[in-house]
């Protein structure tokens, strides 16, 4: 199992952020996931902290491979929360050229650091609404896969769709480049069934969020909400899914985190061990 964590998990919430680039301490998490044997730390950009953020710089970029190198932790993955802040969709022409510049300038800046894959964010307020979305969606993604294909960088898609909306938006645009974001708690909390999940759409799971959440609510505890973590393992198992599991876990108590992410470890370790020997 390669188990990896969202960046700012092993630090303390910046300004009471569930998620956020630490903008100042982002180096000292390369040692404590190494302390906890983790293998892998998805990166995120996004506006706050862009500037010092080392994605933006080649200077930044050769201090996070350096300490990459020194901890043996790799960063394949990037989560484009820039995009959150400036969605694709509803905004002027113009504000839309801006951004697809920004992503593909994104493309480029992860291929610099060895990162093979940006999660592309397309939920809460920067969510696909409907069929006229789902078909501008599919135009800018046209747009954009040539750059991921210059600097062979996957695209993974995390939506809120239906099951069968976003295999037909996938059905139109079948990239071997462009793959699908597997986040167990939105799933939950939208009410979707895992089943109909990778039956309509599982062979494109490229990466997989690992966190718990109410139907209808919140980060929860794992454990403690609507996702059913054995039937998800055994979903992954079926489609020999053999990359990163991201622990996106719910924030623990602040000055805790590194203990509070082994006892998840060991709980995600437990549940895919059990399907292991199923």
């Amino acid at each position: 199992m390669l188990l990896g964590i969202m960046q700012g998990r092993l630090l303390p919430p910046v300004e009471n952020r569930i998620q956020s680039f630490p903008k100042d301490r982002w180096a000292e998490e390369f040692s404590l996931a190494a302390l906890l044997g983790i293998q892998t730390i998805e990166w995120i950009y996004e506006d706050y902290g862009s500037k010092e953020n080392p994605i933006a710089t080649d200077v930044g970029i050769m201090r996070l491979k350096e300490l990459s190198s020194q901890y043996g932790i790799k960063v394949l993955s990037l989560c484009a929360d820039y995009f959150m802040d400036y969605p694709l969709l509803r905004c002027s022409v113009i504000q839309q050229r801006e951004r697809i510049a920004k992503l593909e300038w994104l493309l480029e800046r992860a291929q610099q650091a060895a990162i093979a894959s940006v999660v592309l964010p397309f939920v809460d307020h920067s969510n696909i609404k409907n069929e006229e979305e789902i078909k501008e969606t599919i135009s800018l993604l046209q747009e954009v896969l040539p750059f991921a294909e210059r600097y062979q960088v996957e695209l993974h898609l995390e939506t809120d769709l239906e099951p069968h909306l976003f295999s037909s938006l996938l059905h139109r645009l079948p990239h071997p480049l462009l793959k699908v974001n597997y986040d167990s708690g939105n799933s939950a909390s939208l009410g979707y069934s895992i089943s109909e999940e990778f039956k309509a759409y599982g062979e494109r799971i490229g990466s997989v969020h690992i966190k718990d959440r109410l139907r209808g609510g919140g980060t929860v505890p794992l454990g403690q909400g609507d996702v059913s973590f054995a039937e998800l393992a055994a979903a992954l198992q079926r489609i020999d899914y053999q990359r990163p599991l991201i622990l996106q876990i719910a924030r623990g108590v602040s000055g805790s985190e590194v203990d509070w992410v082994r006892e998840n470890i060991k709980t995600v370790k437990t549940i895919f061990k059990k399907t292991d020997h199923s």
